[in-house]
């Protein structure tokens, strides 16, 4: 296969899966059927775009394609005539040659998409997954992982999801602004975790996915729109919280792309402009109470403001923290307030958090605390059990930049411990 053909699909598929998903579900009103169309299509284009060349519109090639599959699969089903009838009424069946899919009407498919995945009636924990699952495509595995679930527990929570979606008759639809309130919250979580993927891909080789960074936000301004002329304050610092992060993007890997941590980031490469535009969103969102996003922008927001990693004020975002974990407690609040400890009072103290949650907690099978804990051991000069948590998290790391990063701390312990 021509390799330019094999990275062109490999392009959509990373880039426009969520939207090639949300358009079928749109038109299928099945979240499987629409998945599996869209596979269909993806592996259709593997098979002809090297013999009859790239498409110019190669999106709306894939999704004619999928519509194509999926309406195959419809007149296979034993319920053909009465699907196809109403979708003939309701003019979804035409296929323009070269459609264009970005609808004129606000919002679009994909925030159509985390509404309906995000509907009162389904768990919580369900209705972040499923939009990860169809939005971001990732891997029933790597959603397991970051709920730090069995692959088989978040396979059958999928399912469920999917069946309690069809059989309730849930609309594929924005709900008005008074049905908004109870959906808000999950959606705002679904964004921040789509950006989360793309800011620390679960797996594979870059560590960065600039399309989802982009695409969150995307829809996090899209979110604020719908609520305007007063935007709720958590979609305020939403927005914030992902610009913030974003505009370190470029600083945060190395021209060989591996990670460079927050200390040691050339701070002369961050986008200064989306940092001016965060700061005023975040004293907005403050100013509207201190909620899970504010706070964690307002965290954000001092390490953005420090012209030196030296100048940033650590106590105060441990006091950000303390507030935080009260009004949010979970472990990962926990181990990320471990870290500004170690800043402020030193790696003993912090150490002693980590090792509570690893005895405590679900986090032994998350790969960052076993990187905190050792990154806490080396700086105490405990080199061969900072060696052993390195390992740990190697064991567990599945992102090919992290486990560079990983592995070059694991050498430079071992070669002090030689030394020592």
């Amino acid at each position: 296969m021509p390799a330019d053909a094999a990275k062109a699909v490999e392009a959509v598929y990373h880039s426009d899966w969520g939207l090639v998903v949300a358009t079928l579900i749109g038109f299928t009103r099945d979240f499987d059927l629409a998945e599996e169309a869209a596979q269909e299509a993806f592996t259709a284009a593997l098979d002809q775009w090297p013999v009859a060349g790239i498409p110019e519109f190669p999106r709306a090639w894939i999704i004619q394609t999928a519509r194509h599959k999926a309406i195959d699969r419809i007149r296979r089903q034993a319920v053909l005539k009465e699907k196809l009838a109403s979708y003939a009424a309701d003019g979804f069946l035409p296929v323009a040659a070269a459609p264009d899919y970005d609808r004129d009407e606000i919002p679009d498919d994909r925030l159509r998409l985390i509404f309906t995945c995000c509907h009162p009636a389904l768990a919580p924990e369900a209705q972040v997954a499923l939009t990860l699952r169809t939005l971001c495509g990732l891997e029933t595995d790597e959603i397991a992982r970051a709920f730090l679930v069995s692959a088989t527990t978040m396979a059958q929570r999928l399912v469920r999801a999917k069946r309690k979606i069809r059989d309730a008759g849930i609309p594929y639809r924005v709900p008005q602004t008074n049905e908004m309130a109870d959906r808000l919250d999950a959606v705002l979580t679904v964004v921040y975790l789509v950006f989360n993927e793309g800011y620390a891909a679960t797996r594979g080789g870059p560590l960065l996915r600039t399309d989802l960074c982009a695409e969150a936000i995307r829809l996090g301004r899209l979110v604020r729109t719908l609520t305007a002329p007063r935007p709720p304050a958590e979609a305020t610092a939403l927005v914030a919280l992902m610009l913030l992060h974003d505009a370190r993007r470029e600083a945060r890997l190395d021209e060989a792309g591996d990670l460079v941590v927050l200390e040691e980031q050339d701070r002369g490469r961050w986008n200064r402009r989306q940092i001016a535009e965060a700061l005023p969103l975040v004293e907005e969102a403050l100013a509207g109470g201190p909620g899970p996003f504010a706070l964690q922008a307002a965290i954000s927001a001092l390490h953005c403001r420090a012209a030196r990693a030296e100048d940033t004020d650590w106590p105060r975002i441990v006091r950000l923290y303390d507030v935080l974990e009260r009004l949010q407690p979970s472990p990962i609040v926990s181990l990320n307030r471990a870290v500004a400890v170690a800043m402020v009072s030193g790696p003993t103290a912090a150490l002693e958090i980590v090792d509570g949650l690893a005895a405590s907690s679900d986090l032994d099978g998350y790969h960052l605390l076993h990187a905190a804990r050792a990154d806490l051991l080396r700086r105490l000069g405990s080199f061969a059990e900072a060696a052993r948590s390195y390992r740990r998290a190697l064991d567990l790391a599945s992102n090919d930049s992290e486990r560079r990063f990983l592995e070059r701390r694991l050498r430079e312990v071992q070669a002090a411990e030689l030394i020592a």
